[in-house]
Formats: C-alpha cells, sequence, structure tokens
C-alpha cells in the first residue's frame, strides 16, 4: 500500500536556486546518462535536487528503473516522493554518482560542503566508479578558496582543539557556521558542528592534514577524485 499524503508528495526546494535555466539544461544533460537497472549516488543541493527531478522525467518517459544511494534525508525525501526507490552504502555499491559543487579549479579539485553533507558525499563518490559534477560557469575558479571557504565537519566536544590546530595549518578566519531556520549554529546529520575555514593558499596535502586532526570528521575538499564535469 501507498502514502497519499500531502506533505511527502510536496517536492520543491524551499529556497532560491541561482542560475535555474542553466542548472536544468546541465541536468539534463546528465539524465542521457542513465541507464536501466543503474545504481546511483545521488548528491545533496540544489543542482542535485534538479537533477532528480530531471532523471525521474526520463524514468516516467522510458519506463526504466534505477535504484538512488541518497546522502542526505532532503534527498531521500525527494527521490521517495517522486517515486525513486533507494538504497544504501550498506546494500548496494553506485555504478556512478553525481553531484553539485562550490568551486572547480582547472585540475576539476573540489570545494563541496555547503549544503553540509560533504561526509557522506565524499562515502559515495569514494565508492563510485565515476562521479558527475553538475556546475554552471560561476563555479569555475583559478584556484581553490578563491570565492568559499573550506567547510570542516567537526565533532563537538573538539572544536575547541579543532579550532587550534586550523590556525596552526594557516587558517586565515575561522567561522562557526550559524542555523539559518533555528537559533544557534548547524547541526549535520550526524549531529556535528561545520566550521568555514579560510586559507590564503591550498596544498593539495591540505585535505588530508585536516582530516588527521582528532575530532575532525570529513571536509569539503575533494582532492584528485576521478570525476567529469558537466557544465554549458
Amino acid at each position: 500500500m501507498d502514502w497519499h499524503n500531502s506533505i511527502a508528495a510536496n517536492v520543491q526546494w524551499t529556497g532560491l536556486i541561482s542560475n535555474l535555466e542553466k542548472k536544468q539544461r546541465v541536468t539534463e544533460k546528465l539524465a542521457e546518462q542513465v541507464g536501466n537497472g543503474d545504481v546511483i549516488g545521488v548528491g545533496s543541493g540544489s543542482t542535485s535536487f534538479l537533477a532528480v527531478q530531471a532523471i525521474s522525467e526520463k524514468i516516467k518517459q522510458q519506463g526504466i528503473e534505477i535504484t538512488a544511494i541518497p546522502t542526505s534525508k532532503e534527498v531521500s525525501q525527494t527521490c521517495a516522493a517522486l517515486g525513486i526507490p533507494v538504497t544504501s552504502l550498506m546494500n548496494k555499491r553506485p555504478d556512478w554518482a553525481f553531484d553539485g559543487a562550490d568551486e572547480v579549479d582547472p585540475d576539476y579539485n573540489l570545494i563541496k560542503g555547503r549544503g553540509g553533507a560533504m561526509f557522506a558525499e565524499k562515502l559515495v563518490m569514494a565508492s563510485a566508479d565515476k562521479s558527475y559534477i553538475l556546475v554552471d560557469e560561476s563555479k569555475f575558479v583559478s584556484r581553490l578558496g578563491e570565492k568559499f571557504p573550506v567547510p570542516v565537519e567537526v565533532d563537538p566536544r573538539a572544536v575547541n582543539l579543532v579550532e587550534i590546530r586550523l590556525y596552526e595549518l594557516g587558517a586565515a578566519n575561522i567561522k562557526l557556521r550559524s542555523a539559518a531556520g533555528k537559533d544557534g549554529p548547524v547541526i549535520t546529520e550526524a549531529g556535528n558542528f561545520i566550521l568555514d575555514v579560510r586559507f590564503q593558499t591550498i596544498q593539495e596535502s591540505l585535505e588530508k592534514e585536516l582530516s588527521a586532526i582528532p575530532g575532525v570528521i570529513e571536509t569539503g575538499l575533494f582532492i584528485h577524485y576521478p570525476v567529469e564535469v558537466i557544465s554549458l
């Protein structure tokens, strides 16, 4: 028996989606990659939301079946509302994955994590043989950190220690990310804080150096992942 409730079936993005038409065209290009029986890792954020909608349309038009591995409760709810079955990394490995990005450098290294789901996103991306990154031209930068800070997910008990270690690694500015819809800081799905960290320069070794700090759960740096960028 299926649920027939309005809340679960009401699929919409609550915020403003910048460059909407361009992002929709990019997600339509991604939908061309979908094949019957694919297990697809689904990223989080507004671009991934649009991509799930485009994939849903292809499923309806061609009668194909896929399974999604979502990286957040938000995208899991979107998939469920659109009739896309979901599973987890405990049960399936993704044939391929897709996600958005906040910054893409000339070597296709990434900064991600404005949605705070980089831990699950990195797990899914590392599990897939190939990942598509969906961006418009505003996301391309000459160097990482040009526009956005590096998100660092931190166990709340370790926030003071992590702050000290971040400054030792050359951080220029550190901010605890504040929540928009409630008082206090952003809390990730795993119950952690997010620090937004500015660096003057970002070396290739920084991702590993940050991850080695006790209390750091994950970072928004994605260095040397096997990605293919889809843009206009």
